[in-house]
């Protein structure tokens, strides 16, 4: 359950970082990369988000893996014929969890509660104000928090 939390926030958490004012703005060196974040506004997000974090984990991971399946892999574009085989070797272990996941729904074993929608709502509101290929990029980003947080469920 910890470790939802954890994925969850900074997955929104990043989300967040183009709607959050530009006071309270820190400059973080990485090496030679130079980066520019709320990380007040990232804090606060996140520990609201931590506080409320939905129990319907199985539902919310449904919900996550249908929309990198319908809206990422799908719609992502490269002229790098290597990355698309990357992609596409995703998208089917994607597909082998949606299929899982679709029988424990089924089964009724994977129970959706209003507060996973709610959250799954407020992260397809920030990804919705982005063009399709923005979408793709933006969370092809940040599937390793996604994958991180399954891997914790183990």
């Amino acid at each position: 359950m910890k470790g939802f939390g954890v994925a969850f926030g900074l997955f929104s958490a990043v989300g967040f970082l183009f709607w959050t004012p530009l006071s309270g703005l820190k400059t973080l060196h990485l090496g030679s990369c130079v980066i520019t974040a709320n990380l007040q506004g990232i804090q606060r997000e996140f520990a609201e988000i931590r506080d409320t974090v939905p129990l319907d984990r199985c539902c919310f991971l449904r919900h996550l893996v249908r929309f990198y399946l319908d809206r990422v892999f799908k719609i992502y574009q490269t002229p790098d014929h290597h990355t698309l085989r990357k992609i596409s070797s995703l998208a089917n272990s994607f597909l082998i969890i949606k299929k899982d996941l679709s029988v424990c729904h089924s089964h009724m074993a994977c129970h959706c509660g209003e507060e996973a929608m709610e959250k799954y709502n407020q992260i397809l509101s920030h990804f919705t104000e982005l063009e399709n290929q923005a979408v793709a990029v933006k969370a092809l980003g940040e599937l390793g928090i996604l994958l991180r947080w399954m891997e914790e469920m183990i």
